[in-house]
């Protein structure tokens, strides 16, 4: 199994990033995928969506500015990240779930990847 993020860098506050993951090794489309940020020490839930693409769930936080989509013909999980604050700062992490849907729980996933800086500030 890979999971390989792109997309991450610097944007001012305001502003618009897309973090893309790519997924190889599983039956994509058999999994709920999320999107995981750190910063610095707890790892935190962003977005989850199941395997057919509905069931999307959303920190609060993010709720209204972040969306979390997936294309399940080339094996892709996209999350959209628009009005950008200071503290959305973090590594960001894609991780495949063990079930169909996505969860809270950490413990839920049992692939990451290597994780992408994304870093708002003027």
């Amino acid at each position: 199994v890979q999971l390989v993020e792109s997309g991450g860098g610097l944007a001012q506050p305001g502003g618009s990033l897309r973090l893309s993951c790519a997924a190889s090794g599983f039956e994509f489309e058999r999994y709920g995928m999320a999107w995981y940020r750190q910063a610095p020490a707890k790892r935190d839930l962003v977005a989850s969506i199941g395997n057919d693409g509905n069931r999307v769930d959303y920190a609060d936080s993010v709720k209204g500015r972040f969306t979390i989509s997936r294309d399940n013909a080339k094996n892709t999980v996209t999350l959209q990240m628009n009005s950008l604050k200071p503290e959305d700062t973090a590594v960001y992490y894609c991780a495949k779930s063990k079930w169909i849907f996505g969860t809270s729980f950490v413990d839920s996933y049992d692939y990451w990847g290597q994780g992408i800086q994304v870093t708002v500030s003027s």
